[in-house]
């Protein structure tokens, strides 16, 4: 099983864990409400766990522009 963090806002791949077994505790997962867990973990057709976090480009653009915080996407 992979755990493949991704970014939220322009989609690339910031990180992969490869283990055979994850507990959520370990990630730091578990603290997370239901709808926080539907909008930031994935899982593909192959099993792997998909974590959705932001990137320290997207990071950077955010704290630069704070407005952009008020849109669904600021990637285009």
């Amino acid at each position: 099983m992979a755990v493949i963090y991704r970014c939220r806002h322009c989609g690339d791949k910031i990180g992969e864990l490869q283990q055979p077994y994850v507990h959520e505790e370990d990630l730091g997962l578990h603290i997370l409400s239901n709808e926080e867990r539907n909008e930031m973990i994935d899982y593909t057709k192959d099993g792997h766990m998909e974590v959705k976090a932001i990137c320290d480009h997207c990071e950077d653009a955010l704290n630069n522009h704070p407005d952009y915080h008020e849109l669904d996407s600021f990637i285009q």
